[in-house]
């Protein structure tokens, strides 16, 4: 089977943005610098005592640590975040607290795992060992794949530590919070400058020289025009899979998500039954446009 447009373009490995539609008809934008940063050439022990940070990035790990363990226990503070999603138009139906955990376990292993093995092995670098620098660097970022349960600063840390497939999810859920958006761009403009408090440490873990710069300037025209062109990641084969993309397709922003998740199960036993049995994405859960729209150009390029 030949590559699809998208497929074929995320196999180029240049520093140039290339501007595409999608098979659902969004203007998006793939992008990846073909540079390098510390992460790809300090040691691996440089790079763990730089995500570990001092003493003065501790206390700010451990105070978030506790604040998601508190939100967590805090079924009025989930409440009020999804409620104001929800007035923002981010969804119509409020998932089950079971549906948001097992929609977020679904969006690891079927888009979130998946894509980033596949664009770290493009960038040579260690999967796991990524993983483990993340953790060193914030360990919230890695038990709240959903996201609802985070404090700001912890969406935003993790937007700035890695290479996102697709930011649009989290700019979206940042809006749970006030000045969510106010602090993505000042915390954003801040890395590109060389001044963030942890600078250091999300420096250890970042692989693309180029992806603050690019970030920024896609938050600025995202504040502007929220139907902005958005910007993905370059992969190297992930997108040749339609099970992959049909899950970008409805992961990459917090609407489709949260659709997604309002399909799936209610019950504890059916959803242990969902984990179990669907090793791919189930379409069943999908938009029928965005399953049509994935199918027939899968079909095309055949």
């Amino acid at each position: 089977m030949s590559q699809s447009p998208a497929n074929a373009l995320s196999s180029h490995a240049s520093s140039t943005e290339v501007v595409v539609r999608t098979a659902t008809q969004k203007e998006v934008t793939i992008a990846a610098s073909a540079g390098k940063t510390a992460r790809q050439t300090e040691s691996s022990l440089k790079l763990l005592l730089d995500a570990i940070g001092g003493p003065k990035l501790w206390s700010g790990k451990a105070t978030r640590f506790l604040r998601t363990l508190g939100v967590f226990i805090n079924r009025r503070e989930i409440r009020r975040r999804l409620e104001r999603l929800q007035r923002l138009g981010f969804m119509n139906e409020i998932p089950t607290g079971l549906q948001l955990a097992f929609g977020g376990l679904d969006m690891v292993r079927y888009f979130i795992a998946p894509g980033a093995a596949d664009y770290y092995k493009t960038r040579g670098i260690n999967f796991t060992f990524h993983q483990i620098l993340r953790f060193f660097d914030d360990p919230v970022s890695l038990i709240d794949p959903v996201g609802v349960l985070s404090e700001r600063d912890t969406i935003i840390g993790h937007v700035l530590q890695v290479v996102h497939a697709n930011p649009l999810y989290d700019l979206q859920l940042l809006e749970m919070f006030e000045d969510g958006m106010d602090q993505m761009e000042l915390q954003t403009e801040q890395m590109v400058k060389g001044t963030h408090p942890r600078q250091k440490s999300i420096g250890a873990i970042i692989e693309d020289p180029e992806y603050h710069g690019r970030l920024l300037a896609y938050i600025k025209k995202y504040r502007k025009d929220p139907l902005t062109p958005e910007l993905r990641r370059r992969a190297g084969e992930a997108r040749q899979s339609k099970d992959f993309v049909l899950a970008e397709e409805m992961y990459g922003n917090l609407p489709g998500y949260m659709r997604y998740a309002s399909r799936l199960p209610k019950t504890l036993p059916a959803l242990i039954r969902h984990n179990r049995l669907n090793k791919v994405i189930n379409p069943a859960y999908c938009d029928p446009d965005v399953v049509t729209a994935v199918d027939q150009e899968f079909a095309a390029a055949a």
